[in-house]
C-alpha cells in the first residue's frame, strides 16, 4: 500500500504542475475506440465572455481546445491484449488532438474500464487529541481504516473518504476545523488487477508521455452523466462500452460502488456477424442503423439489404427483416442487463433512498433500450448524455463520450482521496486485516 501511496501522490504532483503550465490530455482507453481531449486552464475570466455566463456548473476554468477519436486497437474488455497496436491507436489520437489544439501536451490522465474492479467499505476511528479536527486528525483517521486482505496482484485505484462522522454528526463532508471529541470515517475503496494498471502506464510510457493520473471508466462516467440531485441522493451510472459494462453507485456526491461486467456493445455486434453471417464492420452498420430491442408488425416487413463480400453480385444479395435482427441483438441486450442487475442487488442498490439508473455508453443509443431497461433494472431508468463542458466540439457530445468528459472534470477538481493527506508512517505498514462492511447500508 505504501508504495502505491507514493506513486499516486506523483501522478498528483505531476497533474498540478500540467496545470499550473496550463495544458493537460485526458485519454479515454476502450475496447471500441481512444478517445483524446486536451484541456487549457485559463482562469475563470476568459470563460466570462462565452454566452455571457460564468463557469458551467462549478467548473473550473478549463475549455477543450482539441479533441479526436480513433478506433481502437488491441484492446478486450477494456483490457490491453496487443501492445503495439494500443500503442499507435493511442499515439494516433494524441497527436490528431493535439494537432486541433496547435499544442505540444506531455501529461495525460487516463481512465480504462475492466480489470475486473472490486468495491470495499472501510471504517475508521480516532479520539481527538486537541477537540478541534484538523489536517492530521482526518490523515490520523484515515490511516486508521481497517483495509481488508484484497488479495496479490491487485492494486488500490481509488481510496475516497465518502462520510465523516463527529461524535454522533454523522454525514459530515469535510470536519476539518469543526469540534468534537471521537472522529469517525467511512471510506470506500476500489481495487483493481494490478498487471491491467501496469500494462496501461506502460503503454503511456512507450508513446513518449507522462502519465499524470488513472482512474476507472465507471467512476468518470458517472462524474459526467449524472445530475447533481443524481449524485447527491443516490443513482447508479451504466456506461454500456464496446467490451465492458461499467457500473458505479454514487451517494452524497461520493462513488460508493464499481462494478463491471465482461460485455459489451461489440458482442452484440460479434452475435450480429454470426447469425448474418456478415463481416463484423458490417454487422456495426447494420446494427447502428437498423439496431433495436421491441420488434413490431411493422419490423416483419422492413428489409435490410446485406451485401457481402465474394464480388459475386448474384450470390451476394440478400436481405433480411429488421425482426430478425432484433432478435439476434434483444437476447445479448438482456443477458448484459441482468448480469448488471445482479451486480446492484449484489451491492445492496435497494437499500439506497434513490432507485435512479442512467444509463450511457456508445450501446446505450440502441434504440427503445431505456424501456427493456426499466422492466429488468427497474423503474427510473433514463438515458444519461455527458454535461456540457467549454471548448468541447459537437461529435463528442454524445454518450459514447461520458468517461470522456468525466476524465476533464476529475482532472480539474479530483475529490480527496487519502493519498491527499500526509498519513502517519508507522500505521502504513501494519494494517488489521479484517472483511469490509457494505457500511452504506448503516448509514444512509
Amino acid at each position: 500500500m505504501f508504495e502505491l501511496y507514493k506513486s499516486q501522490r506523483a501522478m498528483r504532483a505531476m497533474r498540478k504542475a500540467a496545470m499550473q503550465r496550463g495544458v493537460v490530455a485526458v485519454l479515454d482507453v476502450g475496447t471500441s475506440k481512444i478517445a483524446c481531449l486536451v484541456l487549457r486552464f485559463d482562469g475563470d475570466e476568459h470563460l466570462r465572455d462565452v454566452d455571457g455566463v460564468g463557469s458551467l456548473a462549478g467548473q473550473s476554468g478549463f475549455r477543450v481546445i482539441g479533441a479526436a477519436s480513433t478506433r481502437s486497437r488491441g484492446v478486450r474488455f477494456g483490457e490491453i491484449s496487443a501492445m503495439q497496436e494500443t500503442e499507435r491507436a493511442i499515439r494516433t489520437a494524441v497527436q490528431a488532438a493535439q494537432k486541433m489544439a496547435q499544442i505540444r501536451v506531455d501529461h495525460v490522465i487516463a481512465c480504462f474500464s475492466g480489470a475486473e474492479p472490486r468495491s470495499y467499505g472501510l471504517d475508521g476511528h480516532v479520539e481527538l487529541e486537541d477537540n478541534v479536527v484538523s489536517e492530521q486528525d482526518v490523515a490520523r483517521v484515515l490511516a486508521n481504516c481497517d483495509v481488508p486482505n484484497y488479495g496479490e496482484g491487485r492494486e488500490v485505484l481509488h481510496a475516497h473518504p465518502v462520510n465523516f462522522a463527529l461524535d454522533n454528526r454523522s454525514g459530515l463532508a469535510d470536519p476539518r476545523g469543526q469540534i468534537g471529541h471521537e472522529l469517525t470515517c467511512d471510506m470506500h475503496l476500489l481495487t483493481v488487477d494490478a498487471s491491467v494498471v501496469a500494462n496501461l502506464a506502460h503503454c503511456i510510457k512507450r508513446c513518449d508521455l507522462e502519465l499524470a493520473g488513472i482512474a476507472n471508466s465507471a467512476y468518470v462516467s458517472g462524474l459526467s452523466a449524472l445530475v447533481e440531485d443524481e449524485q447527491e441522493l443516490g443513482a447508479a451510472c451504466i456506461d454500456l462500452g464496446g467490451g465492458a459494462t461499467s457500473i458505479s453507485i454514487f451517494m452524497k456526491k461520493h462513488m460508493i460502488y464499481a462494478d463491471s461486467v465482461r460485455m459489451g456493445g461489440d458482442h452484440i455486434t460479434s452475435d450480429i456477424s454470426m447469425g448474418l453471417q456478415v463481416p463484423m464492420a458490417t454487422a456495426e452498420r447494420i446494427k447502428t442503423f437498423y439496431g433495436g430491442v421491441h420488434a413490431t408488425g411493422m419490423d416483419d416487413r422492413e428489409l435490410i439489404d446485406i451485401g457481402g463480400d465474394t464480388g459475386d453480385w448474384e450470390h451476394d444479395r440478400r436481405s433480411v427483416s429488421r425482426a430478425e435482427l432484433i432478435g439476434i441483438i434483444r437476447p445479448r441486450m438482456e443477458e448484459i442487463l441482468e448480469e448488471t442487475r445482479a451486480r446492484l442487488d449484489a451491492a445492496g442498490f435497494e437499500h439506497l433512498p434513490s432507485q435512479k439508473i442512467v444509463l450511457t455508453g456508445g450501446a446505450s443509443q440502441i434504440p427503445g433500450l431505456d424501456t427493456l431497461a426499466s422492466r429488468i433494472l427497474g423503474q427510473q431508468v433514463r438515458l444519461g448524455r455527458p454535461m456540457r463542458v467549454h471548448g468541447l466540439p459537437q461529435a463528442t457530445t454524445g454518450p459514447g463520450f461520458s468517461s470522456s468528459v468525466g476524465m476533464c472534470l476529475f482532472a480539474t477538481r479530483p475529490q480527496d482521496e487519502c493519498w491527499d493527506f500526509d498519513l502517519p508512517v508507522e500505521r502504513q505498514g501494519a494494517k488489521s486485516f479484517r472483511r469490509a462492511v457494505r457500511w452504506f447500508k448503516a448509514n444512509w
